[in-house]
């Protein structure tokens, strides 16, 4: 935003001099003589020197003072800048304490030249920095108390402004106020300080420097500065093609600009005055001719006037990025390269005439914008509707679309009487002029997936997804107390109810089952997941609030089972489209960047923060993210982030409890996107209390993230296109085959930690009968010895204990000798039936079959049916 002009900056009035000061003018007169006599010494004119102590003292007050004077570099604006796919190049808004643009000496009409010093300093060019014909007249004239005169020359007039621009070029603003007054102070110290740096300047630069000089540092009232601003905003027009009237009028301007500047109407005759009297010294002094000053006496003063609007407010109406404008501002506030402070960071970039090449994707932005404002309005009744989208590149972080529903002001009386407007930026950091950030909701799967494969597991390891109660001490944690997360219970649901059992992890990603992350966190290390979370750049987007909470006052993530697979931290949609670029950029991620180039006003780079990479996952991990998060995409919940050209993408959603916030997150091997639509605040209910709602009640608000993403990343396909994402390896994609261990006759711990450490999910089939001592493991399912994908269910049963092997020998033997061995065996149910009809007879028909079978285990108060040959024995 542009800064207030400072009172400094201001003109000053001229008092009328009182009688009472006449004194002062004699005794200013005695030393003004003293002058002379040091200026023959300096050899700056040839005139009469005078003689005595005076001229000796003189001489030596004069040579004691600074003879030194470097013209700092001047004030300019800085100017932000994107460029179009067809490599245009467009001016996004401007920054300046100044309005000034520093020209060269061609690109000034010689009408301003020669009124310059027709007006201000006749003899400029002949001199040597000090008047001695104008010097000793404003003597004459200040001792006899008329004040009519100065004597400055335009050589003293920009010693004075150079003063004057470094004054106001301290930061720091008592510093600044004081060397200011120093400046501006009306004493024979100033005025011997201005001659004795004025002879220096004339030394070291040619005329029509110093002339030049004179003219781009010039103050022409507001914050106009320089002859080229000017010229543009009070008549819309370049210096080089002012006209005789025009020149002569803004000239004028420079004498008292309170008072002479032409944008307030009261002003335009006393303008014109001063105007008609500066074309009469250029035609007294020759510059014009008769017919020239006739023709512009006769010319009214007419403005016309052309601000230069500063701030992100033209970003925003002009393209539609006010509020990645206002990130780049800030981006900038947090580089030390530009100053020790936020302030004097800003300070600089205000004045420091950049240009700033920013990284902004102006047909993405504009695609964004369009489905935005199609599908989230900026306000909502009963909800605080927020919707932010920010895209980065992979492999370098430029940020390349920045949109949100509501549009960009920091004008506080806007955003007061219109909630349509904000400058709260939904897509940043707290820092960067964003909000505290929102809950990333499922999105965070992804990150608990990179642990997965980063630990050696595959996607398509099996997992249990159901929602079930848990115990805290079932995840590990190395980094806390006793090594678990704790020692209470932990119950938690799944949204999606109809994938139950046991499946792989492909299917838990897909369709964004939380019981299966749940699973595979348990055979991980919870402290692991955030350590990765934070390698890939995630962290909150403003300080945790909650003082009972271990990251109380601090970025980093809340480290919970249920974050895992809910994503409960407040995140900003730019840190989730960075750490996806990673899962698209063989692990590598970048510190999102908003700038391409700096440049100051000699065209030479100007350093700045760029973007840091780093590994943030291992090529190979990150490719079998990817080859999980495509899978989302073809097969799941992410089916709307396929591309319409055919680019491959992948992609994870997400929906906070209530559906508060609702999240598409991607990317292609060149973009990646992270799309949130949801409550961008609380609203009040009718009983007073505050609340965010949910997103269902209000239209297509919860799908509108869908719509957003394909939208803004279809666009960056199109421009972009995008390759095939790196194949996995084969340890995180293959089926993983374990053989079921025989674990009859343990017990059932034993036998659930055998399982369980070879990754099977264990779960308690009851009792069985079987004749296993009571409440040992009878047998299992898939029983021991079976080749099964790891991670599957195998179910375990007890033994009751009640039940004993069918004993052999049974068959061929008569029905009454099987009866006999079977009740020595402990049967004592058994009964006959013939095979082929006819009447059992137990003593000679013989047994041709046993029910249940021979080894079989069988309830010993159970029937044992023996089926006979009574056919046979009837022949």
């Amino acid at each position: 935003m542009t800064r207030k002009t400072p009172s400094s900056a201001r003109a000053r009035s001229v008092k009328p001099r009182s009688a009472g000061s006449a004194l002062g003018g004699i005794i200013g007169a005695v030393a003004m003589s003293a002058i002379a006599g040091v200026l023959v010494t300096a050899a700056v004119t040839p005139v009469v020197a005078l003689s005595g102590t005076a001229a000796n003292s003189a001489i030596e007050i004069f040579e004691s003072l600074p003879n030194h004077l470097d013209p700092s570099r001047l004030a300019e604006p800085s100017t932000l800048w994107a460029t179009g796919a067809d490599t245009t190049v467009y001016k996004l808004a401007e920054f300046y304490d100044q309005d000034r643009e520093t020209v060269g000496w061609d690109d000034i009409s010689q009408f301003v030249k020669d009124a310059a010093v027709a007006e201000e300093d006749p003899r400029f060019y002949t001199h040597g920095g000090v008047d001695m014909l104008a010097t000793a007249r404003a003597v004459l004239q200040n001792a006899a108390g008329q004040n009519l005169s100065g004597a400055s020359t335009i050589t003293m007039q920009y010693v004075r402004n150079v003063l004057i621009q470094d004054a106001l070029a301290i930061p720091d603003e008592e510093e600044q106020k004081a060397a200011y007054k120093d400046a501006m102070k009306q004493d024979v110290d100033r005025k011997l300080k201005e001659m004795k740096l004025a002879i220096s300047i004339e030394k070291k630069y040619p005329k029509d420097e110093i002339l030049l000089g004179y003219l781009n540092i010039a103050l022409f009232g507001r914050t106009i500065y320089g002859i080229e601003s000017a010229a543009q905003y009070y008549y819309s027009s370049s210096a080089k093609d002012l006209s005789l009237a025009q020149a002569a009028s803004l000239v004028a301007i420079v004498n008292n600009p309170g008072h002479l500047q032409i944008d307030v109407p009261e002003n335009i005759p006393a303008n014109k005055e001063r105007r008609d009297k500066i074309l009469g010294s250029m035609l007294n002094h020759g510059k014009i001719t008769q017919a020239q000053y006739d023709e512009a006496i006769a010319t009214e003063v007419e403005p016309a006037i052309k601000p230069r609007v500063a701030g992100c407010v033209e970003a925003e109406k002009n393209f539609g990025v006010g509020y990645f404008c206002d990130y780049v501002q800030r981006y900038i506030k947090q580089d030390p390269n530009f100053g020790d402070t936020p302030e004097e960071r800003e300070f600089n970039f205000s004045r420091g005439g950049y240009d700033i090449y920013t990284t902004i994707d102006l047909d993405m932005q504009a695609a964004g914008l369009d489905a935005t404002r199609a599908t989230v309005p900026a306000v909502m009744d009963g909800i605080d509707v927020g919707a932010a989208t920010s895209s980065v590149e992979v492999g370098t972080g430029r940020v390349l679309s920045m949109v949100q529903n509501k549009v960009f002001s920091n004008d506080p009386t806007v955003i007061e009487t219109d909630p349509g407007y904000s400058a709260i930026n939904y897509n940043t950091d707290f820092e960067y002029g964003g909000s505290s950030g929102f809950q990333v909701a499922s999105t965070f799967k992804a990150i608990t997936l990179a642990e997965w494969i980063r630990t050696g597991h595959s996607v398509r390891d099996i997992v249990n997804v159901n929602s079930r109660t848990v115990q805290e001490s079932s995840f590990q944690a190395s980094c806390m107390t006793d090594g678990v997360y704790g020692f209470g219970s932990f119950p938690f649901t799944n949204d999606n109810e109809g994938t139950k059992g046991n499946q792989p992890v492909l299917t838990a990603i897909g369709n964004s089952i939380n019981g299966g992350l749940v699973s595979m966190q348990q055979k991980m290390d919870l402290c692991e997941t955030f350590a990765t979370a934070k390698k890939l750049g995630i962290h909150r987007a403003s300080d945790q609030t909650n003082p009972d909470l271990p990251n109380y006052g601090t970025r980093e993530l809340t480290m919970v089972p249920s974050n895992v697979y809910g994503g409960i931290d407040e995140i900003a949609p730019i840190t989730m489209a960075a750490a996806y670029a990673a899962f698209a950029g063989d692990g590598t991620v970048c510190t999102p960047v908003p700038i391409d180039l700096i440049t100051g006003p000699d065209g030479a780079e100007v350093p700045f923060t760029k973007s840091e990479c780093s590994e943030g996952l291992q090529p190979e991990v990150a490719a079998g993210v990817a080859y999980a998060l495509q899978y989302a995409v073809s097969n799941g919940l992410a089916r709307h982030a396929a591309s319409a050209y055919g680019v491959p993408h992948l992609a994870k959603t997400g929906t906070s409890d209530h559906v508060i916030d609702n999240w598409t997150v991607g990317a292609s091997t060149r973009v990646a996107t992270a799309t949130w639509v949801g409550n961008a605040g609380p609203v009040q209910f009718a009983d007073g209390t505050w609340g965010r709602v949910s997103t269902q009640g209000f239209g297509g608000l919860m799908y509108a993230d869908q719509s957003i993403w394909p939208a803004v990343m279809n666009t960056a396909d199109a421009r972009y296109g995008g390759e095939a994402f790196p194949e996995p390896t084969q340890s995180a994609i293959q089926q993983t085959m374990v053989t079921v261990p025989d674990v009859k006759g343990k017990s059932f711990d034993e036998a659930s930690s055998m399982l369980s450490q070879l990754g099977f999910n264990v779960s308690d089939g009851g009792e069985v009968d079987s004749s296993v001592g009571k409440g040992l493991v009878a047998s299992s399912d898939p029983a021991g010895g079976s080749s099964i994908p790891q991670g599957s269910g195998v179910t375990v049963f007890r033994s009751n204990g009640e039940a004993s092997p069918v004993p052999d020998g049974l068959i061929g033997a008569t029905g009454n000798a099987a009866k006999s061995t079977l009740n020595g065996s402990g049967f004592s149910d058994v009964d006959f039936t013939c095979e082929a009809g006819g009447k059992a007879d137990g003593k000679k028909h013989k047994v041709v079959a046993v029910s249940p079978g021979s080894g079989e285990e069988a309830r010993v108060s159970g029937t044992i049916t023996l089926t006979l040959d009574c056919g046979k024995g009837k022949d």
